[in-house]
């Protein structure tokens, strides 16, 4: 299960404190619900690791933000805290979730607090009126991803639009990694990935801003140089948190995409998920590939495309439950779900508790729970939790391939794969093994490994394979009768829950 956030923990005991003068290189990710860094020899070995919990706002329903200079502040502490003050930092690599939208002033500092990714369901209004203006189809065809709660432009022309006095202010935009790598180099970039997904400013073919639509959607913002995710963004322009002036930073990516550098899963046929606060979905594929519910990306390396997908909650699901049964304890739980049968007793659950990014593509959709009695335990409805979210993960999966993904090979990432529970459940609902590597670390560990090959490290033989989860025939042929009611009880509630949303915000 993902546990819940870490305070702040010392370096990792079991791990051997860098020698003297002993070369690393340090990964921060900037997540949902914490930061996290690791400090890696340049053998792959993980020296030290470390996180920073922290919290989003919620201001009203389908508002989801944070505050951007926390994000500094964690990279700041976590990089003080693994090196310790010595120099032997050789390369900083950052990640973080996206994309996001931080609006900053002409001296990098925010006007208000950052947009975050597809949780964040507050532009309607804007997506719909870009696709009027545009044409959804020639932006899916452009752009590679129809404008959805994932795209970043819709967010930037809702602040345009609602908050015209912080928009005054506005000079650049940011995403976690691109703050990280202003702040401690000078250098204003942002990287190929994460300008795919400012959906409809960026064009997909020539790999470039599209200038007169930025224009109309941002105008006044200035738009930042592409690099590639691994490129060099500059060098620490002032010794910080010990790590030394001159010490090259790469650009870095967004988290998910990270996290698949970190598991070597960037090559075609590979399709890494990763179980987390959100589920994550991203397929490698030999050229570009685009289907409307799905999000059609550059991908982290020169030549790569990917087709990837989300779920708005998973892991937040299973914390939510925990909460509800008295701040229970997560080993307990998932002692009890792995007790009940598959089909959870006869419950079935949508797991829509933040609206829903693909492929249903709903903000407004919910979560459901169906088949409850008086002789169901939270267990139970743990496991249900857990089906709810491998039915979700299927659903992705199958659109993918529709839209021509040769999914071959699964790496699981994230707190999720800690104990087989989750991961067993998923493999039994998809029919498909997962690979285990033997550090689920994250995103971190991909910014560190995107950070030594820019020190001309050879970074193929770190976080090799660990387990491999098969699926369980019998569980298999129950999810197999399970799923079409799951993929029904969808299509048969859609607009009653609707009109219970619209009626609770009218």
């Amino acid at each position: 299960m993902t546990p819940p956030p870490n305070p702040p923990t010392a370096a990792a005991a079991a791990a051997p404190a860098p020698a003297p003068g002993e070369r690393a290189v340090l990964g921060v990710d900037i997540g949902t619900s914490s930061t996290k860094g690791v400090l890696v020899a340049l053998d792959g070995r993980i020296l030290a690791t470390t996180t920073r919990s922290h919290s989003v706002q919620r201001p009203r329903t389908g508002h989801v933000e944070m505050d951007g200079r926390v994000w500094w502040e964690e990279f700041a502490s976590i990089a003080e805290e693994l090196t310790g003050g010595a120099e032997t930092i050789v390369a900083v690599g950052v990640s973080g979730m996206g994309p996001c939208v931080l609006l900053a002033d002409a001296d990098d500092e925010p006007v208000r607090p950052a947009i975050l990714y597809g949780v964040d369901t507050r532009a309607v209004d804007q997506i719909a009126e870009l696709d009027a203006r545009y044409g959804r189809e020639r932006i899916l065809e452009r752009c590679g991803s129809a404008l959805t709660s994932q795209a970043a432009g819709p967010k930037l022309a809702w602040v345009r639009e609602n908050e015209p006095e912080a928009w005054e202010r506005s000079a650049r935009f940011f995403m976690p990694s691109s703050y990280l790598v202003r702040r401690l180099t000078g250098a204003y970039v942002l990287d190929q990935h994460s300008a795919s997904q400012v959906t409809p400013l960026y064009d997909r073919h020539t790999q470039e801003w599209i200038r007169d639509w930025a224009d109309e959607v941002a105008p006044g913002i200035e738009l930042p140089p592409l690099l590639w995710p691994g490129e060099v963004a500059g060098t620490v322009a002032a010794p910080v948190a010990g790590i030394p002036a001159g010490v090259p930073v790469v650009a870095g990516t967004i988290d998910a995409w990270t996290e698949s550098v970190s598991v070597h899963a960037t090559g075609p046929g590979d399709l890494m998920l990763m179980y987390g606060t959100t589920m994550f979905l991203v397929a490698t594929v030999d050229a570009p590939a685009t289907d409307p519910s799905m999000w059609g990306t550059t991908g982290v390396f020169p030549g790569t495309h990917n087709l990837a997908g989300g779920l708005a909650t998973s892991g937040a699901i299973t914390d939510w439950i925990r909460t509800l049964a008295g701040d229970v304890g997560f080993a307990e739980l998932v002692a009890e779900a792995a007790a009940s049968p598959a089909g959870a007793r006869g419950l079935l659950l949508l797991p829509y508790f933040a609206g829903e990014r693909t492929p249903i593509q709903d903000p407004d959709a919910r979560g459901t729970v169906v088949g409850l009695t008086l002789e169901h335990t939270r267990g139970d409805l743990y496991r249900a939790a857990l089906e709810g979210t491998a039915f979700a993960v299927r659903h992705n999966i199958e659109t993918m391939r529709a839209g021509g993904a040769d999914i071959r090979r699964v790496v699981a990432v994230g707190g999720g794969t800690q104990g087989d529970v989750w991961t067993q459940i998923v493999s039994d609902v998809t029919g498909l093994e997962q690979v285990i590597p033997a550090q689920t670390i994250g995103a971190s560990l991909g910014a560190a490994m995107l950070a030594a090959a820019a020190a001309d490290v050879d970074t193929s033989g770190w976080n090799p394979p660990e387990r491999v989860i098969a699926p369980d025939p019998a569980a298999a042929s129950r999810y197999a009768d399970l799923y079409p009611l799951y993929l029904d009880l969808y299509t048969r509630t859609k607009d009653l829950v609707h009109q219970l949303v619209a009626l609770t915000e009218a």
